[in-house]
């Protein structure tokens, strides 16, 4: 099993499942672990936060009892995360990552508290993580800065697969970079791909998100290994 509190050697790679064949996810599944990628990510949408609806826990038990070494990589872009956390936490999840623009520090007192839902999603067993969206002010995130394993910059506005890379949100992962500890990872999510990873690892990204550019490569495997070779972890 991965284990994400150790510095990777190189970037890691995770698949987006929502540009799997949802008819043959199992199989796509196994291809791209076998062709290299290091960890299965769930982008998880409600219809509300984002207007898509997407997947929901069982997916992740789905691929929980066929993979039981994969690292499961579950990003919730839902309005209420915490009502999710104990269904993912029985799935099997790995990591929980929930949206910092629905914390009580973005909304005031309509939001919920960040606090608590870290140290309930670490009290589960999971590895909790926060997440920014592009419009969002970076210094959002400060006080969750210590207490999650991994920081996720969305690199294009959430809801949707197929986006196109946004480069100014690199400067949001510069500035993040430069405060996490070594044990923790800074991961990006839109419009990845072996162009683009470039300028991903540049600023230091460690992490990276791709769908439709690894699900729907003609070589998965050089796809992969393009993403991963982008650069050393900063």
């Amino acid at each position: 099993m991965l284990n994400l509190k150790q510095k990777p050697a190189r970037v890691l790679v995770a698949p987006s499942i929502l540009a799997a064949d949802f008819a043959r996810m199992r199989e796509d599944c196994a291809d791209v672990l076998a062709q290299g990628a290091d960890l299965l990510h769930l982008d998880v949408m409600d219809g509300h936060f984002v207007p898509n609806l997407t997947f929901g826990a069982d997916m992740a038990k789905a691929l929980r009892k066929h993979f039981p070494d994969a690292y499961l990589d579950c990003h919730l872009m839902v309005e209420r995360p915490q009502d999710y956390a104990e269904s993912f936490a029985k799935a099997g999840a790995d990591s929980f990552t929930f949206h910092v623009e629905v914390c009580n520090t973005c909304r005031g007192a309509a939001g919920i508290d960040g606090f608590a839902l870290i140290e309930k999603i670490r009290a589960l067993g999971m590895s909790p993580g926060i997440v920014i969206n592009p419009p969002t002010a970076v210094e959002t995130l400060e006080k969750y800065l210590p207490l999650v394993d991994m920081v996720l910059v969305m690199s294009v506005n959430p809801g949707f697969g197929g986006q196109s890379f946004i480069p100014e949100t690199m400067e949001k992962a510069r500035w993040i970079k430069a405060r996490l500890r070594p044990d923790q990872r800074l991961e990006v999510d839109g419009g990845i791909t072996p162009t683009t990873c470039r300028a991903a690892a540049d600023a230091g990204i460690d992490v990276m998100v791709a769908g439709s550019a690894v699900f729907g490569a003609p070589d998965r495997a050089a796809a992969i290994r393009a993403i991963a070779d982008s650069g050393m972890s900063l």
